[in-house]
C-alpha cells in the first residue's frame, strides 16, 4: 500500500482568495481522504465495490449537504466550502464524490428547498450524518438528455399516490434509504416525491459490469404500483425547473471535483517525472514531458480561477445555469485530457492500480457524460449567447 504523497498545486496563489474557514474545511477533507480513502480505493475499484465504511467519515467532514443550515443538521457553510470539499473528495475518487454530491445536491437540496418543514426535520439531519442515504431519480432508460419526456408517473388515488415507472443510471440506488423521484401527475406536470425503501413495489437492482465509477454503487429504481403517502410529495416547486435547480447545484460541485481528479493526475505525473530515469536523466528533464506538465498546470490554474469566481457568484445568488454549465464542461474536459497525458507519461505503469491515473481516467469518462453531457453543456452555452436553442 503506497503512501499518499499528494501535494496540491496552487500556481497562482489562490489560497490568498480563500478565508481561513475555507482552508480549514479543505485541509480537513484533504487529510481525511489521505487517511481513509487513498489506502483502500484501488482495492475497492478493482472489486467494483463501494466502501460503505467511509459514509460516517463523509458526514463528519461535511461531505453531505455542507451548505444546509445548521438547524437541519448541515454545517451552514458557503458555496466555496462546498466546492473545496468536492475537490478533495474527487481527488480521492470520482465515485466517492458522486456519492457525496448526490446526497448533498440531489437529495438534501430539493428537500431543503422544495420540501415541507416536516420533511426537512424528518430527513435532513439523518442525511447530513449519513445515517440515512439517498438517491435522485430523474434519468430514465429512454430519456437522459431530454428528461421532460419521462414516462414515470403517479395517480391520485384519494388516500395516496400510485407511482409507476423506472429510472436508470442512479448513483447510490442499491443502498439508498430514500429516493427523490421526479414523475408526472395526471396532467403531465412534473413533481418531486420522496420514496422510501421498504415501500411495496419499490426495488433498486444494481448495475454491474461497469468499467467506470467502479467504487460507486449504481443501479435502477423500479416502481411497480408503489403507494406513496401524500405527505411525501414536495410542494415547494413543480415542473422541470425543480430538478434542474438541483442539477445546477450538483454540476457546480462537479466543476470543483474535476479539478481534484486533475490535480491528482498532475501531481502523480510530476513526481514520477522526477524519479523515472531514461537516457541518463529524469524524464522531467526532456522538453516534451515539460510541455505536458506545463500545459497541465496552466489548465488546472484556469479551472481554479473559473470555479472560484463561480463560487463567489453562487454565494451572491447571481450564478446562472449557463455559467455553471460552462464550468462543468470545461473542467471535466480539462481533467480527462490531463488524465490521458499523465497516463502516457507513466508509460506502462500508468495502466496499473499502483497509480491512480487510469482509475481517474476511467471515472472521468462517466463524469463527462452524467448530469449533462459534454455536448449538451456546449449547447446550453450556445443557446445562452445566441438566444436560439439548438436542442430541437
Amino acid at each position: 500500500m503506497k503512501p499518499d504523497l499528494f501535494q496540491a498545486p496552487d500556481y497562482y496563489n489562490l489560497d490568498d482568495l480563500l478565508t481561513e474557514e475555507h482552508k480549514l474545511v479543505r485541509d480537513s477533507a484533504r487529510a481525511w481522504v489521505k487517511r481513509e480513502v487513498s489506502p483502500i480505493i484501488e482495492e475497492y475499484a478493482q472489486r467494483a465495490e463501494f466502501p460503505n465504511q467511509i459514509i460516517k467519515g463523509l458526514g463528519e467532514i461535511g461531505g453531505f449537504g455542507p451548505y444546509i443550515p445548521e438547524e437541519y443538521g448541515g454545517a451552514g457553510l458557503d458555496q466555496i466550502s462546498y466546492g473545496l470539499i468536492m475537490q478533495e473528495i474527487e481527488r480521492g475518487d470520482s465515485g466517492v464524490r458522486s456519492t457525496s454530491s448526490v446526497q448533498s445536491s440531489l437529495v438534501m437540496y430539493p428537500i431543503w428547498k422544495f420540501g415541507t418543514e416536516e420533511q426537512r426535520k424528518k430527513y435532513l439531519p439523518k442525511l447530513a450524518t449519513g445515517e440515512m442515504m439517498g438517491c435522485f431519480g430523474l434519468t430514465e432508460p429512454d430519456f437522459g438528455s431530454n428528461p421532460s419526456g419521462m414516462v414515470t408517473n403517479f395517480k391520485d388515488m384519494g388516500d395516496y399516490y400510485l407511482l409507476n415507472g423506472a429510472k436508470m443510471w442512479i448513483s447510490n440506488a442499491p443502498f439508498a434509504d430514500v429516493a427523490v423521484v421526479w414523475a408526472k401527475d395526471e396532467s403531465g406536470r412534473i413533481h418531486g416525491l420522496i420514496v422510501e425503501r421498504g415501500m411495496e413495489g419499490f426495488t433498486t437492482p444494481e448495475t454491474h459490469n461497469k468499467w467506470s465509477l467502479r467504487a460507486s454503487a449504481t443501479g435502477e429504481l423500479i416502481f411497480d404500483n408503489v403507494k406513496v403517502p401524500k405527505e411525501n410529495l414536495m410542494p415547494g416547486k413543480s415542473g422541470l425547473g425543480a430538478p434542474m435547480m438541483c442539477l445546477d447545484s450538483a454540476r457546480y460541485g462537479i466543476a470543483w471535483g474535476a479539478i481534484g481528479a486533475a490535480m491528482d493526475c498532475y501531481d502523480t505525473a510530476l513526481r514520477y517525472s522526477k524519479e523515472r530515469i531514461q537516457f541518463g536523466k529524469p524524464i522531467g528533464g526532456f522538453q516534451l514531458q515539460q510541455k505536458k506538465l506545463a500545459e497541465m498546470i496552466t489548465e488546472i490554474t484556469k479551472a481554479q480561477l473559473l470555479t472560484w469566481r463561480l463560487g463567489v457568484l453562487r454565494n451572491e445568488g447571481k450564478a446562472t445555469t449557463a455559467q455553471i454549465s460552462m464550468a462543468k464542461r470545461n473542467n471535466v474536459d480539462m481533467a480527462i485530457n490531463i488524465a490521458r497525458e499523465a497516463r502516457q507519461m507513466l508509460g506502462g505503469m500508468g495502466i496499473t492500480g499502483e497509480y491512480s491515473i487510469m482509475r481517474h481516467s476511467m471515472n472521468l469518462e462517466s463524469v463527462i457524460t452524467y448530469e449533462g453531457t459534454h455536448d449538451i453543456h456546449l449547447l446550453i452555452t450556445g443557446a445562452d449567447i445566441t438566444g436560439i436553442p439548438a436542442f430541437k
